[in-house]
């Protein structure tokens, strides 16, 4: 009778001999039902969230990135072992990453060397080498290895300077730590534009060797002479949000994935 006059409606038909729902009291039941299922459901995917299972994850990452063998691996892992997290992911050039780590638009960033705000966060994932790329019939093609001072001399396929690419100032400020400015003849917008053009025989250039993944018949991969020709994938993530289960786990797929390789 107390719930009768909080809901504002009889529920029950009592007699001396039988209690029964009222048609008012049925449909109570019926949404009590449904709303008990809710709270239910709710729980379960709080503790979802909370255990990593569910959720969204925002991953923002260089052309390059995909193909670093811990990189690629972690992908495939992490959607294997939680499938009910929805990964999106966008490619952006390093300096477009900035901004959407910083007002939290993403959770992680895969980014090349570069100058960061103090609001953010990074852990270095891969040390990896610069690889020259020769087209096959040029003369340098057939050496071991070359060194930068070959390069310079040549024909220099390149990104623009516009693109916002972290490799540009990585692999510029390489050639001036050896007082050496490469003869620029081609700029373009991505990587896989380089080794083509590489490949039809407009130049040579230089790119991380994860890109060697990328096999073409018409160019060769030569190794650097310089000991220090090499290039850092960062993870990278704000200071000031709160990482969800999801994102930590993972982070901690591809700092673990890393680490191995």
């Amino acid at each position: 009778q107390i719930l009768e006059q909080q809901v504002g409606a009889r529920l029950l038909a009592r007699t001396n001999r039988s209690v029964a729902l009222t048609a008012a009291g049925r449909q109570f039941l019926v949404d009590s039902r449904h709303i008990l299922s809710l709270v239910n459901d709710a729980a379960a995917r709080a503790e979802r969230l909370h255990q990593g299972e569910a959720g969204e994850i925002r991953i923002g990452f260089t052309s390059s990135a995909p193909f670093i063998r811990a990189v690629s691996h972690t992908f495939s892992l992490f959607r294997q072992s939680y499938p009910g997290v929805h990964m999106q992911t966008r490619e952006m050039n390093t300096r477009e990453q900035i901004a959407p780590l910083n007002e939290g638009v993403l959770d992680i960033g895969l980014l090349r060397n570069t100058p960061l705000p103090d609001t953010l966060n990074r852990e270095v994932i891969l040390h990896e080498p610069l690889m020259a790329m020769i087209p096959r019939e040029h003369r340098l093609a057939q050496k071991p290895v070359v060194s930068l001072t070959e390069l310079a001399e040549e024909p220099f396929v390149f990104f623009d300077p516009h693109v916002g690419t972290g490799l540009y100032d990585d692999i510029l400020g390489l050639m001036r730590r050896y007082n050496l400015s490469p003869t620029i003849t081609q700029e373009v917008g991505e990587a896989m534009t380089i080794i083509g053009l590489v490949a039809a025989g407009l130049g040579v250039s230089i790119l991380p060797a994860s890109f060697k993944r990328v096999q073409m018949s018409e160019m060769r991969w030569v190794p650097l002479a310089e000991e220090d020709a090499v290039s850092e994938m960062w993870l990278v993530w704000p200071k000031h949000h709160e990482q969800s289960h999801a994102v930590q786990r993972f982070c901690q797929l591809l700092l673990l994935a890393a680490r191995r390789d």
